[in-house]
């Protein structure tokens, strides 16, 4: 998510991204219908797939700028800033929201702001389904605290057959999906893979049924991702690039694996400071793979005594 103030007066380049990455939305945060539009032009030029506007994050900061979850009481003013952005592009504009604010908390109050919303264009809805307290909870609060409504996001498909309905929040497993996938169109899981990525090697074969798709091990993740931070330096597009900045968002990785812990570790202790080690990955899956010997030869041995 990028502030249009960020983007249309900040010093840095804040739609930077790698082709690898596609498909690729951007999200905006904003409230100014021309700053919106500004900011979509900007987007679908640079090459991005499709523009979120953002009607979901709680915290002050984006309250005091006046989107986020607090535009869930002004759908007209959302409404204003999808018309004008599909005006000017020819990409997808999407909303992500919540199920309620505050008091705000009931279907026919959710209900109304989709039907506004949708009815000036937009026909693709990604919900947290959750409500958002704008008072009282802080932004991690509340990604947990306020409970769950699944079937207020299922209600809305109902009654909704044409619009394109993705539901979010708590889903932890492929199988959490796959009962989701009863009621929507499509499922959102955000924190689940950031702690563990590799949950999505399966997703070809039993989300989308193409068993063509062998799963790729974690391994050839790290190897993969070595060759990207080889890329990445190589085109040197960003001077401040260093192998932290990719190896951060992969601490995950093994989790639940023997070598998990030492995986973090060391990427941890070894990828930040002034002096960065290119072959960081590298250094990270010998450690984990000398860890995971270690283990097998001592099960070997274990299972040899036990036999003589």
């Amino acid at each position: 998510m990028v502030t249009t103030g960020a983007i249309i007066y900040g010093k840095g380049d804040y739609l930077g991204f790698n082709q690898e990455e596609h498909p690729v939305a951007l999200q905006l945060g904003g409230s100014n219908p021309d700053h919106m539009a500004k900011c979509a032009v900007l987007a679908q030029e640079r090459g991005y797939d499709e523009v979120n506007i953002n009607v979901g994050c709680p915290s002050d900061r984006v309250k005091n700028g006046s989107f986020g979850a607090c535009l869930m009481a002004q759908p007209e003013i959302v409404a204003d800033n999808v018309r004008a952005m599909q005006a000017v592009v020819d990409i997808p504009v999407t909303v992500k929201c919540r199920i309620g604010i505050d008091d705000m908390d009931e279907y026919e109050d959710f209900a109304r702001f989709v039907d506004i919303v949708a009815d000036a264009g937009c026909d693709t809805f990604i919900v947290h389904a959750r409500k958002a307290w704008l008072q009282g909870l802080s932004p991690k609060e509340n990604r947990d605290i306020p409970p769950l409504n699944y079937p207020r996001v299922h209600m809305l498909k109902e009654a909704h057959p044409r619009l394109s309905i993705s539901i979010n929040g708590g889903v932890k497993t492929l199988a959490d999906t796959q009962e989701q996938l009863k009621y929507v169109d499509g499922v959102m899981m955000g924190r689940e893979v950031y702690a563990n990525p590799y949950i999505l090697a399966n997703v070809d074969a039993e989300i989308f049924g193409d068993e063509s798709v062998q799963p790729i091990s974690r391994r050839d993740v790290v190897l993969k991702m070595q060759q990207y931070i080889e890329a990445c330096i190589a085109r040197q597009d960003d001077p401040y690039f260093k192998p932290w900045h990719v190896a951060r968002h992969m601490l995950g990785l093994y989790q639940g694996q023997a070598g998990g812990r030492i995986w973090r570790r060391y990427l941890s202790q070894n990828g930040t400071g002034k002096s960065p080690d290119p072959d960081l990955l590298m250094n990270a899956l010998h450690a984990v793979e000398s860890a995971q010997q270690e283990i097998n030869d001592y099960n070997a041995q274990k299972a040899a005594n036990n036999i003589s």
